[in-house]
Order: C-alpha cells, then sequence, then structure tokens
C-alpha cells in the first residue's frame, strides 16, 4: 500500500470514528431526556382509622406531591372508617390539589369503609384491586345503635347528599353511591366497577398506572401521565405513629390513672418525686390525646370528679367509701369521654373497670396501712424503750441501743453488772426501771 493510500484510509478511519462519536453522544442525550422527562408518582401507604393524626399525613402527602413536582399522588388505601370531621378536611383538600388524586383500594383484602367510601369518592381517580371492597357509609350514633327518627333523618340526607355529589361531580354512579349511605349497600370490586363506583380494577400499582395514563380527570380536566413512571413511596413516620397510638382512648384513659397515681402517691410520701413526676408526665400525654380527639364535657366533669374523690380519700379518714364512689364515676367518665368521636373512638369497658379496680386496690393498700400504723404503739420519743432488753454496766447504768441508761430494778433489788434486763417504763427523770430478763448472765456460763 502506497503513502497516498495509506493516509486517505487513516483519515477515513478518523471521521468514522468522529462520527461514531457523535451518535453515541446524541444517543446519551436522548436518553438522559427521556429519563428527566419520565412521569413521577408519589405513593402514600394508608393503612388506618381516619382521625386528625391520619388526616395530617394526607394533607402533607399532597403539599409534598405539589412541592416535589410529582405527576399524581396515589394514596393506597385500606381503612375501616373514622372521624367525620377528619373525613371532610381530607375530602376538601383533595378536591383543591393541582395534582391529581388516585386513591387505590389495595392490596387484596382491603377495605374502603365508611368515611374510607366518602374520601375515595373525592379522588380524580379510584380504583380498587381484586378481592377488595368499598361502602358500608351509613352514619351510626356513638353506642352503634340508631339515632332518633328525626336526628337519623337530618344526618343520613346530609351525608347521602354528600356522597352522591361527590361521586356525580367524577362522572361515577351517584345514585350507587347514595346508597352506600341509605342503604349501608356494600360492594365488591367488580360489583363496583360495573355499576359505576369506581373508575378501574387493577390488581397492581404498575398495570393501574398503565391503565390510567392518558384519562382525563373530571371535573379538573388534568390529563394524567403515568405510564412508566418513576414510584416513590411514603409511609407515616414514627413520630406520626407515635402520635397515633397516643390517641387511642384506651391509652389516653391508663395515662389518666397512672397520672392519678402518680399524684396520690406523691400527696402520701411528700419528696418522692419519681411518683409525681411520671404522673404529670402521663396526665400532659393523656391531655394531649384529649386536645386531639373530640370529647365530651360531662365525661371530662366526671374523671375530674373521680380524681377529687380518690385524692379526699387520701386526705381523710372515709375507710374507702369515696375511692369506691371516685372508681364508679371513674368508670361513667371514662365511656362518656370521646361520645363525640363516633363508635370507633370509645375506651373499652373491661379496660375502664380493670383501671378503676386497680385504682380501688392501691387506695384500699394504702389506707390499710394507714390503719396499721395507728394502731401500732408509738415509736418516737423514750416511749419506745419500753419492752426493750439491756445490759446491766457498773454504776447503776444499763447499755441500751449503744447508749447508757441510769436505771433501777423496780422489785428494788440491786443490779448486778452483766445481767440481762427489760426496761419496764421510763420514768420523768429518764431513769428506766427494769425487771428481770429471761435472758441472764449465768446462762451462758
Amino acid at each position: 500500500m502506497g503513502v497516498p493510500r495509506l493516509r486517505g484510509f487513516l483519515f477515513a478511519a478518523v471521521v468514522a470514528g468522529l462520527a461514531f462519536a457523535d451518535l453515541a453522544v446524541v444517543a446519551g442525550g436522548a436518553a438522559a431526556d427521556a429519563q428527566a422527562q419520565a412521569p413521577r408518582v408519589l405513593v402514600a401507604k394508608f393503612d388506618n382509622d381516619i382521625n386528625p393524626v391520619t388526616q395530617q399525613y394526607l394533607q402533607d402527602q399532597v403539599r409534598h406531591a405539589r412541592s416535589g413536582g410529582y405527576d399524581a399522588l396515589v394514596v393506597e388505601l385500606d381503612t375501616p372508617g373514622g372521624l367525620g370531621s377528619s373525613m371532610r378536611n381530607i375530602v376538601k383538600t383533595f378536591l383543591a390539589s393541582k395534582v391529581p388524586v388516585v386513591v387505590y383500594v389495595s392490596p387484596g383484602g382491603s377495605s374502603a369503609d365508611s368515611a374510607g367510601a366518602v374520601i375515595g369518592q373525592a379522588a380524580d381517580v379510584l380504583a380498587m384491586a381484586p378481592q377488595t371492597n368499598i361502602g358500608s357509609s351509613t352514619p351510626i350514633s356513638t353506642t352503634g345503635q340508631d339515632f332518633s327518627k328525626d336526628l337519623r333523618r337530618k344526618i343520613v340526607n346530609d351525608a347521602a347528599a354528600y356522597i352522591s355529589e361527590l361521586a356525580r361531580e367524577h362522572g361515577r354512579n351517584a345514585a350507587a353511591a347514595e346508597a352506600m349511605v341509605r342503604q349501608a349497600s356494600n360492594y365488591g370490586a367488580r360489583e363496583a366497577a360495573a355499576k359505576n363506583i369506581v373508575d378501574v380494577v387493577s390488581p397492581t400499582l404498575p398495570a393501574l398506572l398503565r391503565e390510567i395514563d392518558g384519562r382525563v380527570t373530571k371535573p379538573k380536566g388534568i390529563e394524567l401521565h403515568t405510564a412508566g413512571a418513576t414510584v416513590d413511596t411514603v409511609e407515616m413516620s414514627f413520630f406520626q405513629k407515635a402520635r397515633d397510638l397516643l390517641i387511642d382512648p384506651n391509652i389516653i384513659a391508663l395515662m389518666l390513672s397512672l397520672g392519678i397515681v402518680g399524684l396520690l402517691v406523691e400527696l402520701w410520701n411528700p419528696g418522692m418525686v419519681l411518683p409525681g413526676t411520671v404522673g404529670a408526665i402521663s396526665l400532659i400525654v393523656g391531655l394531649y390525646g384529649l386536645q386531639v380527639l373530640p370529647v365530651s364535657v360531662a365525661g371530662v366533669l366526671m374523671l375530674l370528679l373521680s380524681l377529687g374523690l380518690f385524692v379526699t380519700d387520701a386526705l381523710v379518714t372515709a375507710h374507702g367509701a369515696l375511692s369506691l364512689a371516685g372508681a364508679v364515676t371513674f368508670v361513667i367518665g371514662a365511656l362518656m369521654l370521646f361520645d363525640p368521636a363516633g363508635p370507633e373512638y370509645q375506651v373499652s369497658l373491661w379496660t375502664a373497670l380493670a383501671i378503676a379496680g386497680t385504682l380501688v386496690v392501691l387506695i384500699g393498700v394504702a389506707l390499710s396501712r394507714i390503719i396499721r400504723a395507728r394502731r401500732n404503739p408509738v415509736e418516737t420519743g423514750v416511749g419506745r424503750l419500753v419492752g426493750e432488753e439491756a445490759e446491766v454496766r457498773q454504776g447503776g447504768l444499763v447499755a441500751l441501743n449503744g447508749e447508757l441508761w441510769r436505771a433501777h430494778r423496780s422489785d428494788g433489788s440491786p443490779l448486778t453488772p452483766g445481767d440481762r434486763v427489760t426496761v419496764e417504763a421510763v420514768e420523768e427523770n429518764l431513769v428506766l426501771a427494769v425487771g428481770s430478763s429471761t435472758y441472764h448472765r449465768e446462762d451462758t456460763e
């Protein structure tokens, strides 16, 4: 090969290499652009009841989806229902959200009952996994029984209008949604889809995101871009779960009772500090729960009366009668305490009885010790020396508890050093009158 041909070959190779490099750069840039333009979806796990803590969690995720630039928020829902006030706040947040909200009743075996069904109707897209159900949204009283006729009509009509309007505005079956309130209807996933109560039935989240891609939501008119989306999943934080635990009515009642016990122990033993500190912390935790959940004023007053009866019995001689009255008052107050919160937020009768019984036992033990102490001989002053044994020393002295006391025999006989004697009386001049003891010096020799 000649020099000109060699130069031509090298030149062609260089040109081909540059062309391939340009193609690689273009391909890499296109891949990067495609990755940057891929839709992003935020998935919020919700497996809980609906209360002020979980309400704040969902509202935070709606704000997170907006500030994080997500294309959609998916709420994986499994709930038995909860507080009507929290439900309505969540509904308002979903309706005002600029980011499309998808409620997905999932996984299989989950349900969106009661307030959960209403929240689902407020979503831009309502989807269900197979083997899930939705409905049973009829309002019930705090005792689980029906309301009076007029009040029931008023409450049911309000709830029925609320859920049917949400369904109608989102293009769903308003009549079937209304039946969930008026007739407590409950639908499985396939039936709900057939009746147009839900929009989609999908077995998995990826399948759901592919199926709803391109859908235009009602009434907002937002086109969904979810196919092939990058999914970020969030759950309630440890602090949120702890707050949710602390608003359990049984935990609140337990914290209040621990507060009462701590204060009572501190009253019986001033200066111990620890019982009073634990009691104060428990009361603060209990009061936090009372602040979060709606409570009955009558129930709060009954618990305060119970506390007053227990404290009074600790300070006066009532032989436990006030403690029994306090226990009965505590049980009644605990059962009344969360009436406005609904049947899902009631103190268990057995929990109330167990706490009240524990308080009565503690008070009873304390009172029995007080009575026993009053019946015991005086344990202070020289009177406590009567009945004690002493050893006779030289010069008419006896050794008693490491001290030397002047003494004489009550029968007038002389004191012999080394004898064991028993104190029979303490005379005004602090001279001990002693008698013979069952133990004598000569017995040991």
